[in-house]
């Protein structure tokens, strides 16, 4: 475990020197501190290994991310208490309607999915994620093309240096969902956030914090890396490439949040597929079945086309 740690993600072993979070290296060093909790009606999932906080009122336990009904209680569980909670503002109504007009886009997808396709089950999950913040220096450099008038090269080198400032940048904390699937049914709107006592979290299902932040900030570094290059990009004129940036982060700080999220899965032709749903914006990730009638007519009208190609190379050699 790292100092900031408050408890072993795996066993719940609660680390006496935990509980600081203080930033070194490229920042500035200000400490925050973020409080645990004991965690009511915890359980662990055994088929996917997610961890979470049941309703109290719930006469059966199942996981929302896998199904299972493999529940294993976590007796004396600790978790983090959130800094902030975004509230769901997509009703349990609006979902079934939500999910059609998503399965009736996409041109791969069989004509009658959105006709076809039954809501099966439908959870409220609460989700666990770390929110960052910092300021950052950073020196870039890139290829631009057009070059300027007279010169004999396609791309010439530019450079340059910015500072910014970032508020929001989100890592899940969940111990299922990866940073792809949340980037899909970005962004939430964490200015609407309200205090934990403002909720009433026995009575819904949240997710517990899995990933320590010590794993969370390398990711959000990542983060602050590719929002400098796409920021960079802006300064030059024409195409870019090779963009190169060396950012310094200062005044790092991270908070837990829990984010809001349905999880659903439907099911088509006896065939289940999951989905996650934003519950704050109604952005819709996750499966869909595939039109495989329609991948063999684009295959067949792009191979008469190289046959067609071919023959008419052949016949202007004659």
């Amino acid at each position: 475990m790292d100092n900031e740690d408050l408890f072993c993600a795996n066993c719940g072993t609660e680390n006496p020197t935990g509980g600081l979070e203080t930033d070194t290296g490229q920042t500035s060093g200000q400490t925050t501190t973020v409080v645990q909790q004991a965690s009511v009606y915890s359980f662990a999932c055994e088929g996917c290994g997610a961890s979470m906080s049941y309703d109290a009122s719930a006469k059966s336990l199942r996981c929302p991310f896998c199904g299972s009904s493999s529940m294993i209680a976590r007796k004396n569980a600790r978790t983090l208490k959130p800094t902030g909670i975004v509230p769901f503002d997509i009703d349990r109504h609006e979902i079934e309607g939500v999910l059609k007009r998503w399965l009736s886009q996409g041109f791969w997808r069989p004509d009658d999915t959105a006709t076809a396709s039954v809501l099966a089950k439908v959870t409220q999950v609460f989700v666990p994620f770390w929110v960052f913040s910092a300021t950052t220096r950073t020196e870039w450099s890139a290829d631009a093309s057009p070059p300027p008038f007279g010169a004999q090269a396609s791309w010439y080198p530019v450079s340059g240096s910015q500072k910014n400032s970032y508020r929001g940048v989100i890592v899940p904390a969940s111990g299922i969902l990866s940073v792809s699937e949340v980037e899909a049914i970005q962004p939430f709107d964490l200015s609407r956030a309200v205090a934990p006592e403002n909720i009433d979290l026995t009575n819904v299902i949240v997710e517990e914090f899995r990933l320590p932040r010590k794993e969370a900030r390398p990711i959000a570094v990542v983060q602050f890396e590719q929002l400098e290059a796409a920021a960079s990009s802006q300064f030059v004129r024409g195409s870019v490439r090779n963009m190169h940036v060396n950012v310094m982060l200062g005044d790092l700080r991270s908070e837990p949040y829990l984010l809001p999220m349905w999880i659903m899965v439907y099911n088509y032709k006896k065939v289940p597929y999951r989905v996650l749903l934003n519950g704050q914006t109604g952005e819709v990730h996750g499966a869909a079945p595939i039109s495989y009638t329609k991948v063999s007519i684009a295959f067949g009208v792009i191979f008469i086309a190289i046959l067609l190609i071919i023959f008419a190379m052949v016949a202007g050699n004659f």
